[in-house]
């Protein structure tokens, strides 16, 4: 290649860069300069809007939690009212049966029969405690336990039955495994 070609390949390099720059020139022209100032108050409207932006997430959320909780109240209440209700509808036919006979007792001079309405009318009432989870605490003969025992007396005994319950003096029940009444008992010692 001729040096004068060379040159002119220069030159129309040399105007792309100059035509390249007056563009970008140009276009900062345009848009205004802003000063430290402005980027600064920008900045800071910027971050008052997302504040205010988490303020409001803020507060929905707690009223969100709140008619949660208050929702939650009303139903565990509900939830107890139905179960009442359910136990008392449930015990009614044992109500029914003692006043059915209290009625025979009454008219009836056979003692055997009333022993025996009375016994049926019992194990009617056990059996609806167990289906409830209300289960007797066995005691007698039992080792005395302070999970499930209350002692009320003390016996002197051999030392074969020591700490061993001897008689049960009322029993008591749990319910789901809890218990709801210790068993009042006597205990060997």
């Amino acid at each position: 290649m001729s040096k004068k070609n060379k040159t002119k390949e220069n030159e129309v390099k040399n105007e792309n860069i100059e035509s390249t720059e007056s563009v970008s020139n140009e276009t900062q022209a345009e848009e205004p300069q802003l000063t430290k100032e402005q980027l600064l108050e920008k900045e800071l409207e910027e971050v008052k809007a997302q504040l205010e932006n988490e303020k409001k997430e803020h507060i929905f959320s707690r009223a969100e939690f709140d008619n949660f909780r208050k929702r939650t109240l009303m139903e565990k209440s509900e939830l107890i009212k139905t179960a009442t209700e359910r136990a008392m509808k449930d015990i009614l036919p044992v109500i029914d049966d003692f006043e059915r006979g209290l009625a025979a007792m009454k008219e009836s001079t056979d003692a055997t029969a009333l022993c025996e309405g009375v016994e049926i009318i019992y194990k009617k009432f056990l059996k609806y405690l167990e289906q409830n989870g209300v289960k007797a605490i066995e005691s007698n003969g039992a080792q005395f336990d302070t999970e499930f025992h209350e002692a009320v007396a003390m016996m002197p005994m051999g030392d074969e039955m020591k700490g061993k319950v001897i008689d049960t003096v009322e029993k008591g029940y749990t319910l789901n495994d809890k218990v709801i009444r210790y068993a009042k008992v006597a205990v060997a010692q």
